[in-house]
């Protein structure tokens, strides 16, 4: 017994010897203090690139759109993406970048002295939870602000005024974009672990917008669609179909679009972190996928793919992908993009049978792949991605549940369809009340002989292309100009013309001006004629080419048919 005794004795001695020294070897490491983050030359160098990349995105989108309106209008409608350089660029600088990124009024608005005109700003003073200078930071999101409400012009191309948009496109950024970048994007830095902190309402609530789903392309599409509902439709529409001038720029514009791209997404990062390679890469994966899935579709419904096509469905890609892009795998972008093509080209196919005149699809592409890619974030978005982006160890267990998604799948799909429902309907709002109140008190659209015009001519006095001395045709299936005085004589081998005899000057005149508006009942005949046309006097119509023959056939019957009188032709050459 007393053996017994000693033995436990000696053992209860042992454990007080060498506990203390297992319960320290146990113990977790006293954490090195955390040091706020330190500017970083690397991560400024790939800030800077993608600053220039974005900004090059606004030409881009400028060929883009510019090549998908005709010839006539192909200035004005370039000129609403470059000017928002000027207008936005001077008002992010001014007062915008503190209304998104100042101090946060309750998660509603920022506002921060300091910011505006970047008055108390020093070079050297970061971004919080970033090693870029807080100009770079400023710079880089300017050129998203630019480049939004630039986006909103497609749906209003060929039909409204430059001065009343250069007003809304201010008004918009200011009303509509910067509050809600700052409910989003707005963060400040935790003053123990520096880690980002959001402070915007839709952020605090666990929205996940990477690059600007919800800012950018909801926001853009749904107040396209707001200010398509109280503009006129252009003249003409839907009866008459009205084809692009020139694929060669818009395919062209759309390549521009995808490089600049990679500095949207892939500088959301803000840093040269791995992130930001993700973010690239899926992009380029997304763009790829969108582009083949909308062109199959167009083969299989059309018959035949085209060049439009491809372009819309590679900017649907890069759209649908924007929102998930440093946050989803390789695979899942890939299924971002097949589905975001697919259900883009339906919701543009469905734009004749509901007749409203989005002219260049900006709300079927940006409204309708904005909303999709905020939700399919939801579906697609990766844990374990999220946490790394946050800097959260990589050990904690399989089964937990990231901060950012905070109790299930289910429930971050639930919030991605809150923030998207809440940026559509800000957007939309806030849009018809602006685009409403512009035309009642300035006029937005345009008059009926401005828009016959273009608004090359009638807003800019200029051409986008000088052809013919200054004369702008178009085909036999666009909306018609009427007609007038050449303004330099006609020359070159092929002209002709043809006089046209019995009916009186002015009702010949009469009938031909009525068969020019675009609301007309164009017979074949007419189309047939009217692209070869280059000026009327009179009884006296001058042609380009063409046959003979054919050219006088058509005209007799043409005139003929409408004036209900025997027509005689014959050719001057």
């Amino acid at each position: 017994m007393n053996r017994y005794l000693s033995l436990i004795r000696l053992a209860v001695v042992s454990l007080l010897l060498v506990g203390p020294t297992v319960a320290w070897a146990d113990a977790p490491p006293t954490p090195a203090p955390v040091k706020a983050p330190e500017f970083n030359s690397g991560d400024t160098a790939w800030m800077l690139v993608s600053t220039g990349l974005v900004l090059l995105m606004v030409p881009g989108l400028a060929l883009f759109y510019g090549g998908m309106v005709r010839r006539k209008n192909i200035l004005g409608t370039m000129m609403h993406s470059m000017a928002a350089i000027a207008i936005v660029g001077v008002q992010w600088v001014l007062f915008g970048y503190c209304l998104a990124f100042g101090a946060s009024q309750e998660g509603w608005f920022g506002w921060s002295e300091d910011l505006l005109g970047l008055q108390g700003v020093k070079p050297s003073d970061l971004f919080p939870t970033t090693t870029i200078p807080i100009y770079v930071h400023c710079m880089y999101q300017g050129m998203f602000a630019i480049i939004t409400p630039a986006l909103i012009s497609g749906a209003l191309a060929e039909r409204i005024r430059f001065g009343p948009y250069c007003l809304f496109i201010l008004l918009w950024s200011t009303l509509v974009y910067d509050p809600l970048a700052h409910w989003v994007w707005a963060i400040v830095a935790d003053p123990i672990t520096f880690q980002p902190d959001s402070v915007g309402w839709l952020g605090k609530l666990g929205a996940i917008d990477f690059a600007g789903g919800t800012v950018v392309h909801i926001a853009a599409g749904f107040s396209a669609l707001a200010a398509i509902v109280v503009l006129p439709r252009r003249r003409g529409y839907p009866q008459h179909a009205i084809h692009p001038n020139s694929m060669v720029l818009t395919l062209l514009g759309a390549g521009i679009l995808w490089v600049g791209w990679f500095g949207f997404n892939g500088g959301s990062a803000l840093g040269a972190t791995p992130q930001a390679g993700l973010a690239l890469a899926v992009s380029q994966i997304a763009g790829a996928g969108a582009a083949l899935s909308w062109m199959l579709a167009e083969w299989l419904h059309r018959g035949k793919p085209t060049a439009l096509g491809l372009a819309s469905g590679i900017v649907a890609g890069l759209v649908g992908i924007t929102p998930a892009s440093g946050f989803v795998s390789p695979m899942s972008a890939l299924f971002i993009g097949l589905i975001a093509g697919l259900v883009c080209y339906v919701a543009v196919s469905f734009k004749p049978r509901l007749k409203y005149d989005d002219s260049l699809d900006a709300f079927g592409v940006h409204g309708v792949g904005g909303f999709l890619g905020a939700i399919l974030t939801g579906v697609f978005v990766n844990e374990l991605l999220v946490r790394n982006a946050v800097g959260t160890p990589d050990h904690i267990d399989p089964g937990s549940i990231s901060e950012f998604i905070k109790t299930s799948r289910s429930a971050q799909i639930t919030t991605q369809l809150i923030a998207a429902v809440v940026a559509a309907a800000y957007g939309f709002f806030v849009t018809l009340l602006l685009v409403k109140g512009i035309d009642l008190f300035w006029g937005f659209g345009t008059t009926a002989e401005a828009e016959n015009d273009g608004l090359d001519l009638s807003e800019h006095g200029e051409v986008g292309f000088d052809f013919a001395g200054g004369t702008i045709e178009e085909g036999p299936d666009m909306v018609m100009q009427e007609p007038r005085s050449a303004k330099a004589p006609p020359n070159g081998g092929g002209r002709f013309t043809i006089i046209v005899e019995g009916p009186a000057e002015k009702d010949l005149m009469a009938a031909w001006s009525k068969l020019c508006l675009p609301d007309a009942n164009h017979p074949p005949e007419f189309r047939a004629l009217y692209p070869l046309v280059t000026t009327v006097q009179g009884k006296r119509f001058r042609f380009r080419g063409g046959d003979h023959f054919d050219v006088r056939g058509h005209m007799k019957r043409l005139f003929e048919a409408v004036l209900n009188t025997p027509v005689q032709t014959h050719v001057e050459e």
